[in-house]
């Protein structure tokens, strides 16, 4: 699988039963495909998985597919506290007919470095899908590092790796250490520009729910040269950005979905709903973006 583009790391819209509300759910699809928006993850950090039972999860995952089709490139979010879980994750994605999922360590356990390659291993040993390491130690407390990256830059289906750390001296060593055995795709969005400077072929974004154009603008500038393009776009976007880093990144990117006329609905506890104050900062710098 290639990865190019903006790929969204998708909300998963709630009614305010919060049940998956797969009206608006079509509607954010179908308005991300228009904008040029070339893929999807379903059920990754922005989509709240972690507060999803596996029931939940598998409709998503088959309601996303049969949407898309084969309309863009979709990877399957199938992250767990447990290989045990994470295997039955991916394997339920698999018989959906996702050739690719999106894993970070499995989190609370803070498995050592041998014990995360024996983790992927046998995820790659219990379904025939191609594997996005994704390297998040804010939120899960273990860093995919090189000692696993090592174990796998061999294996044609290990293929990329999902950067979040926040460490643009982070993806520069993958770059350099491991060239194009790996596929490096930006998940630290105030710094998306940077990331493709140093070779990133994709931007796996939880912004782009609420800012599809903005970010596919910026994708597409920078591959066609037009670097102070990018830059631009990315400075007027700079103040969303930085507000979203400072906290209740789900909150804020759902509340954007409905400034842009979609609803995505309320998140699940413990995740709390914006302020009115919290709304109208947020909505302030969301305009500066799309201005």
């Amino acid at each position: 699988m290639q990865l190019s583009g903006v790929i969204t790391a998708l909300v998963t819209p709630f009614n305010e039963k919060e049940d998956v509300d797969f009206d608006s759910f079509g509607k954010l699809i179908e308005d991300q495909l228009q904008k040029g928006v070339r893929g999807f993850v379903p059920l990754g950090s922005t989509g709240e998985y972690y507060a999803m039972n596996a029931q939940e999860k598998q409709s998503v995952l088959k309601f996303v597919k049969e949407v898309v089709g084969n309309r863009a490139t979709l990877i399957a979010g199938g992250n767990a506290g447990s290989t045990r879980e994470v295997v039955q994750n991916v394997r339920a994605a698999a018989e959906l007919g996702y050739e690719a999922v999106l894993l970070a360590p499995p989190y609370y356990s803070l498995p050592s470095q041998p014990e995360l390659t024996a983790h992927y291993q046998a995820v790659l040993d219990s379904a025939p899908v191609e594997l996005v390491l994704y390297n998040y130690p804010p939120r899960v407390g273990v860093e995919v590092g090189f000692e696993v990256m090592d174990a796998f830059a061999d294996n044609p289906r290990v293929i990329g790796v999902k950067e979040s750390s926040g460490s643009l001296a982070r993806a520069i060593d993958i770059k350099t250490r491991y060239g194009n055995k790996y596929q490096l795709s930006c998940g630290s969005d105030d710094v998306a520009l940077d990331f493709l400077l140093w070779g990133a072929g994709s931007w796996i974004c939880g912004p782009a729910n609420c800012f599809p154009s903005q970010c596919v603008a910026i994708v597409n500038a920078f591959d066609a040269g037009k670097i102070e393009e990018a830059q631009n776009i990315m400075r007027k976007m700079y103040q969303a950005m930085s507000s979203l880093e400072t906290g209740k990144f789900v909150q804020k990117v759902k509340y954007g979905c409905e400034l842009n006329g979609i609803s995505a609905g309320p998140t699940r506890m413990p995740l709390l709903p914006l302020s009115t104050e919290e709304k109208r900062e947020f909505q302030k710098v969301f305009e500066l973006a799309t201005v």
